[in-house]
């Protein structure tokens, strides 16, 4: 998996991904809200892959999921500032108890959800390098 982004000014930036973008902004540090801050990117990350699994239980059960939504809230913490704690709401109306369980189970196997549980390794570099010419 890869992304790019590229700074645009101010405080807004291009998100780019095999021929998607997105635009990213920091309303509260000066920007315009153009986009969503790079916090709500990540819940929206989460969200999306707990929907996708739940989904996916649904379906292959052939139960509605039409109506599946999912909330994602997150609580920030400082020292260092980071995000502190997630809360996944996912609503499926009328769904039996039964699935209610296989709807959990499923939403635990989300990609997102389980590299925020084991934190990943992280490598950082900066390039000073001048592009060439053509």
């Amino acid at each position: 998996m890869k992304i790019n982004t590229r700074y645009l000014g101010n405080k807004k930036f291009e998100i780019s991904a095999r021929g998607h973008r997105a635009i990213c902004d920091q309303p509260a540090n000066g920007g315009q809200d153009a986009g969503m801050t790079p916090p709500e990117f990540l819940l929206a990350s989460l969200g999306a892959c707990a929907a996708y699994y739940a989904a996916e239980y649904l379906n292959t059960r052939g139960l509605p999921a039409t109506d599946l939504t999912v909330e994602v809230t997150a609580e920030k913490v400082r020292q260092p500032a980071r995000i502190g704690s997630f809360q996944i709401q996912v609503s499926v109306p009328g769904l039996e108890q039964r699935h209610q369980e296989g709807v959990l189970r499923a939403v635990k196997s989300c990609l997102i959800h389980n590299t925020l549980l084991n934190a990943p390794r992280i490598e950082l570099a900066v390039n000073c390098e001048v592009p060439a010419m053509a």
